[in-house]
C-alpha cells in the first residue's frame, strides 16, 4: 500500500490528483444508484457487509488516516462514527463487531451521503492547496482502498438480493462474458489441445512489483524464485466444463477433496457454484447482476471456493498453478473476469515491511490461513488491476467473482 520507490509522488499534480479522486468517489455512488432504500441495510453472513457500511467506512478512511492529520480547520463530522465504521483497525480505536452492521438501521442512508458530501468537500479543498508527497501518497492509498471496497459493494449487493427469492435484477446485463475461444469446439479435458497450453522452462523468474505508479506492500520486494517446467492453460474453467465436473459426482467422490474442503462439501445445500438455482424442469439457472438467467456454458465458471477449485482440477487430472508460476505465465494468458484461485498460502514476501501506525494492519496481519488468487475480475474497478496484484481469502469464500486456471507439470 505504498507508492513504488520509483515514483515522484511530489509531482502528482493538485489538478490530477483531485479528478481521481472526484471520479472514485462518483463511481462508488453510481454503483449503488440501482438501490431501493431497504437494499442498503441488510447484511445476510459476515462476510458481507451492507452497502451502507462500505459508502461510510471508505469515507471514515479519508477523514481518520488524512484530515485529521492534514485538515487543521477540519471538523469530524460526527463522533460516534469512527465506532461505526471502523473496519480492522485496531490502532484507531474501538469499532462494533463486524457481525453487527447489519444492525444499524441509524445513522441512516441519508446521513452517510450527507457525510461522504462533507468528507469529499474538505478533501476538496486540502487538494488544492500545495501537495506533500506525504498527502499524495496517502490520498493514493484512500483512492485503493475505495476501489477495493467498489468490488467488494458489487458483490456484496449480489449476495444480498441474490438471496432474495424475488431475484432481483441490480444492472441491465449479466457482467460475464464468453470466453475467447467459446465459439470453436471445446476440446476434452482429458485430451487437451497443445496450443490452449503454456509451457515455461525452468528457470529463475523475478515475482513482485515493479516500475512505477501505486503497489500495495504486500507486493513486495520484488524478488526471484526458481520454478520447476510447468504448462499452465491459457484460458480459464467455463461453466461446461464445472458442470461435467458436477454430472460426474465431484461432489460425492471424496478421492478429489482435502479434508476440510470434503468437510466443506458436505455443508453445502446444493453441489453447485454459489448463486446456481435449480427450475422447476430440473435446469439450471445462475442469478447474475441482471436477475436470473440459464446457465451460460462458455462463460467463466465462479463464485467457487478454493476447495471446489482444488476438487476440480484434481478430478481433472491437473492441479492449480502457484502465484508464482501464475506471475511467471501472465503475459501469455487471457485474464480479468475472474481472480483466479492458486496453490500458494498468503505469506509475505523476503524484504515485506509493515508501514508504521494504523496502516501497518491493512495487509500483514492477515498473512495466515488463506489463498492467494490471482489476476482481477469483472468487479474490479478500472484502473485496478495489474500482474503482481494479490488477493487473498480463506478457502471456503465464494462470494467473491473467483474461478479456476488449471496447471501441470510440463512433460508434453
Amino acid at each position: 500500500m505504498q507508492l513504488s520507490a520509483t515514483s515522484t509522488p511530489g509531482l502528482t499534480t493538485q489538478k490530477s490528483l483531485l479528478e481521481q479522486f472526484h471520479r472514485v468517489r462518483k463511481l462508488t455512488v453510481d454503483i449503488v444508484a440501482s438501490l431501493q432504500p431497504e437494499d442498503f441495510v441488510p447484511q445476510p453472513v459476515p462476510d458481507v457487509s451492507p452497502p451502507k457500511w462500505h459508502l461510510a467506512h471508505t469515507t471514515w478512511f479519508f477523514e481518520t488516516f488524512i484530515l485529521s492529520g492534514f485538515g487543521e480547520s477540519y471538523t469530524v463530522f460526527h463522533p460516534q462514527f469512527a465506532f461505526f465504521f471502523n473496519s480492522y483497525y485496531e490502532a484507531a480505536g474501538p469499532r462494533i463487531l463486524r457481525t453487527q452492521r447489519g444492525n444499524m438501521t441509524r445513522p441512516t442512508t441519508d446521513e452517510i451521503f450527507a457525510y461522504r458530501a462533507h468528507v469529499d468537500e474538505a478533501i476538496s479543498r486540502l487538494l488544492k492547496n500545495d501537495i506533500t508527497s506525504q498527502l499524495a501518497e496517502l490520498v493514493t492509498l484512500g483512492l485503493h482502498h475505495e476501489q477495493q471496497h467498489q468490488e467488494l459493494l458489487i458483490t456484496d449487493i449480489k449476495y444480498i438480493l441474490g438471496h432474495n427469492p424475488l431475484f432481483p435484477a441490480f444492472r441491465k446485463k449479466p457482467a460475464l462474458s464468453k470466453v475467447k475461444w467459446a465459439k470453436t469446439k471445446l476440446t476434452s479435458l482429458d485430451n487437451p489441445a497443445l496450443q490452449d497450453w503454456v509451457k515455461l522452462e525452468e528457470g529463475i523468474y523475478q515475482i513482485g512489483f515493479s516500475g512505477e505508479g501505486f503497489c500495495f506492500d504486500n507486493e513486495l520486494a520484488r524478488h526471484r524464485v526458481f520454478l520447476e517446467p510447468f504448462a499452465i492453460r491459457k484460458h480459464v474453467v467455463t461453466n461446461r466444463e464445472y458442470l461435467a465436473f458436477m454430472n460426474a459426482g465431484g461432489y460425492t467422490e471424496v478421492e478429489h477433496w482435502l479434508s476440510e474442503g470434503w468437510a466443506f462439501a458436505k455443508t453445502l445445500d446444493q453441489h453447485a457454484p454459489l448463486h446456481w438455482h435449480k427450475n422447476e424442469k430440473g435446469a439450471w439457472l445462475n442469478y447474475t447482476a441482471a436477475g436470473l438467467q440459464p446457465i451460460d456454458l462458455d462463460t467463466p465458471v465462479t463464485h467457487i471456493s478454493y476447495f471446489e477449485a482444488d476438487a476440480f482440477a484434481r478430478w481433472a487430472g491437473f492441479r492449480l498453478p502457484t502465484e508464482f508460476e501464475w506471475e511467471a505465465a501472465q503475459t501469455q494468458l487471457y485474464w480479468g473476469q475472474v481472480w483466479e484461485w492458486t496453490s500458494s498460502a498468503y505469506a509475505p514476501y523476503p524484504g515485506f515491511k509493515t508501514a508504521d501506525g494504523a496502516l501497518g494492519e491493512y495487509n500483514g496481519k492477515w498473512m495466515v490461513n488463506q489463498q492467494t488468487l490471482r489476476g482481477s475480475s469483472v468487479a474490479t474497478s478500472p484502473n485496478h488491476s495489474r500482474p503482481s496484484y494479490r488477493n487473498f481469502f480463506h478457502a471456503d469464500k465464494r462470494w467473491q467473482f473467483t474461478g479456476i486456471r488449471l496447471c501441470k507439470l510440463n512433460s508434453m
